[in-house]
């Protein structure tokens, strides 16, 4: 098992420590933002407090308005009872009482607003008091928030000083293209070295190549073909060797004469890593060829006299036999590509038969020095 290069290691660290580095100032950001939030609230409940005190003074200011009304009013009627008794015709007796009569419904409505307003008053006051109690709770809260910013912004600054010298340190001791790459890539993409798991980058979910995902698993430098980040492969993850050995042991072996065949080729001419896709029917073999990192067809399919193995020998040599056997039918509903699911069986067949080599060519190293002593 291959280890991790110290390259790849300062690399993680590097980005672990970057990553920090972020939090804490998008932590320390954040803070004033939050105060500002409670505050902005708090603005909003002495608003409402003071919108409460004004309505209570316009009340009060109406309601006296309403008795002083009153008071006119009922001078009025005094005045019209006294003139009353010097009036000399029935008409004049008759004016002086509509004039009362007006006078007394003109106390009545003002006595109706002075009553809706003392009842008004009674939800003003409570309205006046809850508004009181949540501003003192909230002075009380923005207080308290503030004395834990500046705590945890004390904390933060600080923690942000030593992290700062950790990526000083991390920094330099990556080779300095190496680390060029790294800060373009991490400008644009927000990292700039992921992880290889299940054969895909997770920094963009591609699925690798199997002849890069070997280069990366050996250690080797490289970098994503889609997103450029620096590819590592973590070998403590890697399943032990005995394990892979009951894996490739439980691999079901395709049947020889079976009607419908897929194979891997690593070096097809012209195209590199391939799938192979054969059928044989009615005297004839047809063959497809798909591109073993994308899934996606290569060319027009092949048509030739004669089973598969008769009529396309050369593309068998140096190939792998995987299980699968999805009709033609399959393959002209899939048109131009292969499914995601067609693609990760062929290439988790691909690795059990790797593994099942690898196991056999072990066992046969190890078996071979008592058999020449024999």
């Amino acid at each position: 098992m291959e280890e991790m290069s110290p390259e790849i290691e300062h690399l993680i660290s590097l980005q672990r420590t970057d990553r920090e580095i972020q939090r804490l100032q998008l932590e320390i950001a954040e803070l004033p933002k939050r105060v500002a939030v409670i505050e902005e609230k708090l603005a909003g409940t002495k608003a409402g407090l003071e919108k409460a005190r004004a309505t209570i003074k316009t009340d009060e200011a109406a309601r006296r308005k309403y008795e002083t009304a009153i008071t006119d009013l009922r001078g009025k009627i005094s005045k019209y009872r006294d003139q009353s008794l010097d009036v000399k015709t029935n008409e004049q007796y008759k004016a002086l009482l509509h004039e009362i009569q007006f006078a007394e419904q003109e106390i009545s409505a003002n006595e109706d607003k002075i009553l809706e307003l003392m009842v008004n008053a009674e939800v003003r006051e409570k309205q006046v008091k809850a508004a009181e109690a949540e501003l003192k709770e909230e002075t009380a809260e923005i207080e308290k928030e503030k004395v834990i910013a500046r705590e945890r912004t004390a904390q933060d600054e600080k923690e942000l000083t030593e992290w700062n010298a950790k990526r000083d340190t991390a920094r330099a001791a990556v080779d300095p293209d190496l680390l060029r790459h790294y800060d373009r890539v991490l400008k644009f993409r927000g990292s700039g070295i992921a992880e290889v798991l299940d054969h895909k980058c997770t920094g963009c979910s591609v699925k690798l190549r199997p002849q890069t995902f070997n280069e990366v698993r050996s250690g080797k430098m490289i970098y994503c073909d889609s997103c450029q980040r620096i590819l590592y492969y973590d070998p403590s993850k890697e399943a032990p060797v005995g394990e892979a050995e009951k894996t490739a042991r439980r691999r079901h072996h395709p049947k020889i004469d079976a009607s419908h065949a897929w194979y891997y080729r690593g070096d097809y001419p012209d195209h590199g890593e391939v799938f192979l896709s054969f059928s044989n029917a009615d005297g004839s073999a047809s063959r497809r060829i798909y591109d073993a990192a994308s899934g996606r067809r290569l060319g027009d399919m092949l048509i030739r006299e004669g089973a598969y193995r008769q009529g396309f020998p050369e593309d068998l040599n140096d190939s792998i036999r995987l299980n699968g056997n999805w009709t033609d039918a399959d393959q002209d509903e899939w048109g131009d590509e292969l499914p995601t699911h067609v693609l990760d069986v062929l290439q988790r067949d691909l690795d059990l038969a790797r593994a099942e080599a690898a196991a056999h060519h072990a066992k046969e190293t190890v078996t071979a020095p008592s058999s020449v002593a024999s």
